[in-house]
């Protein structure tokens, strides 16, 4: 069955491929170059890039590990870029023209950061970093001084960040989760994901990096959780170190042990750890991408998750992230093959490694359904593997757009998991034409109407979509209805779109491109829709619903049923608002 599914994917893998070919994907043989290397993009177009800022970057080495960008969070016209040596902090109220409005010192990576209200959560793991935010790094083997964990900054003045809690870890914080519950307004919960080494006892009680059959409380196998009192911030303190990867007899290394699965497989990581959690609270789930495993949370108490299930795949290397789609009933995994700082998007890397893998939930349990990797082959100077990404609001459709490091930027559709298809993309030559220098995009976010990339090498960017043939201007319009406040991106939200006309016609766009309606219907239906969106009052109610009766029973007959019931559901409430 895992063969079949293989032969599938790479089937696909292989169009994909030829596509790009018989297109001349310009992505392939970029001129290189740090801030003058040359660009090309299909159905997007770069309307902003910022150099990263002073204090941000090396100008002796462009791939310094100590200044590089990583992730970001976003609140209002506000943008926080973390990295590793501390956040910057981006005015986008004119997403167009962003402006630098203050930065934030404080070394130690990963520097990864989340909102929530006036609070900043701030990932830290390096030993060099300290309690103090200093920029002197910590040698000893056990400081006083030292700082691993995650840092609560109060941003009630955003130009001045106050730090009012540090959570130290015995692993330090590599990426976090910021989860909420519904139920407790009182408290938000960071889950803590630490990858590095375990500081030793001496330096904070209780740690511990024996394996568990020497110590069974040793620091491994596990993640952290720190209860957060909102109007108490300096009160935040780890509740929970749940042993979410133990199996049924209680062995808390219960899921993959490391190594190969086989004859030609991957050689995929022990799972003792967590790299990412994306915790979806309104669906009561998280899902964790664990080094060994890919698993799936229960967080409807979100101090004690439990594991629901967990998959394995002999073409990961390293289970890096995660994404929903809307409805949750798929999960993206990244596979981090390379640990990002690899070239592995050349033309002789296997093309199932190194990429995402789709999985369908079904009865509690994950089913493997597709696989896509980005099709552009790079080069040996270009680190490059799938990394973070998330959707686009498209009513009807699961797309996303995603950072694969100096392979660029990748927006594709993964509504049919075995099928799935690139609808757009930017990339950048390499920095250097004979040396690999870490560079390309972090992350790749979309944030009301806008994507934003963060460029570890070169500073921040700013994308806008362009309609094509797989991508309409009404599902771009429809997209761009949907605002949110606040995205971070390990905290996934649902998705509502407002009720207009755009949202039907949308779907409808949808229809005509999949064939899912007769195409000669689909033309009195656009043109009783726009009859109706010109008339007022009962008339205009009465002409919808006449509508939404006729698309009801247009449904049973449809090649695309749900499709067709989706417009006559949103035509129905623009009925009932009238």
């Amino acid at each position: 069955m895992r063969y079949a599914t293989i032969v599938l994917s790479s089937a696909f893998l292989s169009v994909a491929s030829q596509a790009s070919a018989q297109m001349g994907d310009p992505r392939e043989g970029l001129g290189a170059g740090w801030m003058n290397a040359k660009e090309a993009a299909r159905n997007m177009v770069l309307v902003a890039h910022r150099d990263r800022p002073e204090g941000f970057f090396n100008a002796a080495n462009p791939g310094d590990f100590g200044v590089i960008n990583a992730d970001m969070a976003f609140a209002g016209g506000t943008l926080y870029l973390g990295g590793f040596h501390g956040v910057q902090v981006w005015d986008i109220s004119k997403p167009a023209s962003p402006t630098l409005r203050t930065t934030l010192v404080c070394p130690g990576g990963q520097g990864d950061v989340s909102i929530y209200k006036n609070l900043l959560f701030m990932s830290v793991e390096e030993t060099r970093s300290r309690v103090d935010c200093g920029t002197k790094d910590v040698t000893d083997s056990v400081s006083a001084e030292r700082f691993r964990g995650v840092r609560i900054f109060d941003i009630t003045n955003i130009d001045q960040p106050k730090q009012v809690a540090s959570i130290q870890s015995c692993r330090g914080s590599h990426t976090h989760t910021l989860v909420t519950d519904p139920r407790d307004a009182a408290n938000v919960y960071i889950y803590i994901s630490g990858t590095s080494v375990v500081r030793s006892p001496t330096e904070l009680a209780g740690c511990s990096g024996l394996p568990p059959d020497r110590d069974p409380n040793t620091s491994l196998f596990r993640i952290d959780i720190i209860q957060v009192p909102v109007a108490r911030p300096h009160d935040a303190r780890i509740v929970n170190s749940p042993r979410i990867f133990a199996d049924s007899a209680g062995n808390i290394a219960g899921l993959w042990k490391g190594g190969a699965h086989g004859e030609g497989t991957q050689s995929t990581s022990n799972t003792n750890q967590c790299h990412d959690i994306t915790a979806y609270t309104e669906m009561g789930v998280a899902a964790g991408a664990c080094s060994g495993n890919g698993i799936l949370l229960d967080i409807s108490n979100p101090a004690a998750p439990k594991r629901i299930t967990e998959v394995s795949d002999p073409n990961f290397a390293y289970w890096h992230s995660a994404t929903f789609n809307n409805d949750a009933s798929k999960v993206l995994f990244t596979d981090e093959w390379g640990g990002g700082t690899q070239p592995r998007c050349r033309v002789t890397d296997p093309p199932l490694w190194g990429g995402d893998a789709i999985f369908v939930r079904s009865d509690g349990n994950l089913r493997l359904a597709g696989y896509f990797k980005l099709p552009a082959k790079q080069t040996a100077t270009e680190n490059c593997v799938a990394h973070n990404g998330s959707l686009i609001p498209v009513p009807g459709r699961d797309i996303m757009a995603q950072a694969w490091y100096q392979g660029g930027v990748s927006v594709f559709d993964f509504t049919d998991p075995a099928h799935v298809r690139e609808i757009a993309f930017f990339d950048r030559g390499p920095m250097d034409s004979t040396k690999l220098y870490l560079s390309g995009f972090w992350g790749t976010y979309w944030y009301n109407g806008y994507i934003y990339g963060s460029e570890i090498g070169r500073g921040l960017d700013v994308f806008e979509l362009k309609p094509s043939q797989w991508l309409t201007q009404n599902e771009l319009d429809a997209a761009k209805l949907v605002r949110v406040s606040v995205f971070n991106p390990q905290n996934q939200t649902k998705i509502v779109w407002p009720v207009a006309f755009v949202v039907a016609r949308a779907y409808l766009d949808q229809l005509v491109r999949n064939e899912g309606l007769l195409r000669g219907w689909a033309t009195p239906i656009r043109r009783d829709l726009d009859r109706a969106e010109k008339l007022k009052g009962s008339a205009q109610r009465n002409a919808l619903t006449k509508l939404a009766a006729q698309l009801d029973a247009d449904a049973k007959v449809a090649g695309d049923a749900s499709r067709v019931r989706a417009v006559a559901g949103v035509v129905r409430e623009l009925a009932n608002k009238r």
